[in-house]
């Protein structure tokens, strides 16, 4: 995610909605560990990666949608010998990806956060991802502070 930090820093403060997909699980054998990142921009620009290649398109029409509907999103990629033909892992394991919109209206501190990681300052964020509050929602904490 650290890599992805500038772009999606421009983006946030040019207030273009963005998709961020997120790893938050894998079973089995999985190209990528949980927080590798892909985020979905203006135009359509892709940074980052899930998967490294093998559900990419998915997850990027999946941050497509969720950017119009405004609701986070989680979905897991895997591989079956039923199913060969549909998105999934070449390598026999199974993601599950959160994908969310970030807005300044949706996530009004990552662009704070985004601060603090690029000056090597403490933060530490916690997302939803299921329960009772909104899946996506994200609380910011600082040594001296939350935000959210």
């Amino acid at each position: 995610m650290r890599d992805l930090l500038p772009v999606l820093s421009g983006w946030y403060a040019a207030r273009a909605p963005f998709g961020l997909a997120t790893v938050v699980a894998v079973s089995r054998s999985a190209p990528r560990d949980p927080g590798a990142a892909m985020a979905v921009g203006p135009d359509d620009e892709v940074v980052g990666s899930v998967s490294g290649g093998c559900v990419e398109g998915a997850v990027f029409e999946l941050a497509r949608e969720v950017v119009a509907s405004g609701e986070a999103r989680l979905e897991t990629f895997g591989y079956s010998d039923d199913d060969a033909f549909a998105v999934g892992l070449t390598c026999g394991g199974e993601i599950t990806v959160l994908v969310r919109p970030v807005t300044p209206e949706a996530d009004p501190t990552f662009g704070a956060v985004a601060r603090s990681v690029a000056a090597g300052e403490p933060v530490t964020v916690a997302t939803v991802i299921d329960g009772p509050a909104p899946r996506g929602a994200t609380l910011a904490v600082w040594p001296d502070g939350v935000g959210d």
